[in-house]
């Protein structure tokens, strides 16, 4: 979904609590709606940057200040006027860099159709966690309600397990369930502000970044998942992943494939920014051999959403897996399942 860039503060709030957060954490839904229809509290976040303004980043932010857990959206609403000042500071220093190593359960499917060795380049990197599919476990449900799990080689030799997280997901309506893991020999990327997955402020950001109610699955596997990465850190290039892309391709090592990927990162950019990056990957994907896999809202790129039934589009809280701008799958945003797309 467009999330950075819309200016009525209160119908992106409601949009927000009808296609993102209904049904899977009442504490923002009610926050949303709240906000929503509360001309005063819109006032203020609308003196925020717009690109500042997005639901996450104000709710992560207040819950980062210490702000309770509460349905009761006026008990929020008070704590939120109380504290704005703390509250900005952080919404102004921070982003949503939301890492769901779970979207890696998403990817592993189509990274599996891939001649290897792989070059991964993740553009809007974050902290990089989703640049180790090789380095995690999964348990993937098919249809019908098998299972299949995949392990990586050190653990299932172990007699003791490593750490690596276990990722569930649903492959429906035929995804192929992946037989093995990646062969990657670079991971690398783009990010305006990587952070360090061993540095104990930003660990605690991305905690804060957490939906209330999902903390008891997704923070053992966040900090599982920040383990891996401090222990083999990636080759993130600080700058714009528009401008910076072509050079995180060329640090990829001879007779490997680049795989540029991302997920739920084109939002962040202004659409003639999209449309450059567009064009830069493309010509890559002609002239460098690369693969580009994008994981986005189902809206966020024009090409990609042509190709899409207008009955999917309409739900804003879809994700669109596509490769080199084809669209091949349709998915949940943090990871829960991927559905083959049947196109006309």
């Amino acid at each position: 979904m467009d999330s950075a860039h819309v200016d009525d503060v209160s119908a992106r709030y409601a949009d927000f609590a009808r296609f993102e957060v209904r049904g899977r954490t009442p504490v923002y839904l009610a926050w949303a709606r709240g906000i929503a229809d509360d001309a005063a509290t819109c006032e203020l976040i609308a003196r925020l940057p717009r690109i500042k303004r997005q639901p996450v980043l104000v709710f992560a932010a207040a819950r980062h200040a210490g702000a309770a857990e509460t349905e009761d959206y006026d008990a929020f609403r008070e704590f939120l006027h109380a504290h704005w000042a703390e509250v900005e500071q952080i919404v102004l220093a921070h982003s949503t860099q939301t890492n769901e190593a779970k979207r890696c359960a998403v990817l592993l499917p189509f990274l599996s159709m891939i001649p290897g060795p792989l070059s991964l380049v993740e553009v809007g990197a974050s902290a990089g966690l989703c640049l180790y599919p090789d380095r995690y476990s999964y348990r993937f449900t098919l249809d019908g309600g098998a299972t299949r799990e995949l392990r990586p080689a050190e653990e299932s030799t172990s007699v003791t397990p490593t750490a690596a997280p276990v990722l569930d997901c649903d492959l429906r309506d035929g995804i192929p369930a992946p037989r093995t893991l990646p062969d990657v020999v670079h991971r690398g990327g783009v990010d305006l502000n990587p952070i360090d997955p061993a540095d104990p402020d930003s660990r605690a950001w991305l905690r804060s970044l957490i939906w209330p109610g999902q903390q008891a699955e997704r923070v053992p596997r966040l900090d599982a998942a920040l383990d891996i990465a401090a222990a083999d850190p990636p080759n993130i290039i600080t700058g714009d992943l528009v401008e910076q892309v072509e050079a995180a391709v060329a640090a990829c090592p001879a007779g490997s494939t680049p795989v540029v990927f991302h997920t739920a990162v084109l939002g962040y950019l202004e659409p003639p920014a999209r449309v450059e990056f567009v064009r830069r990957v493309t010509r890559l994907c002609a002239d460098a051999g690369a693969v580009w896999i994008s994981v986005e809202g189902v809206t966020l790129l024009d090409e990609v959403a042509a190709q899409v039934p207008e009955a999917i589009r309409r739900n804003k809280g879809i994700f669109v897996v596509a490769v080199n701008g084809r669209p091949l799958a349709t998915a949940h945003g943090h990871g829960d399942w991927v559905r083959a797309l049947a196109l006309d």
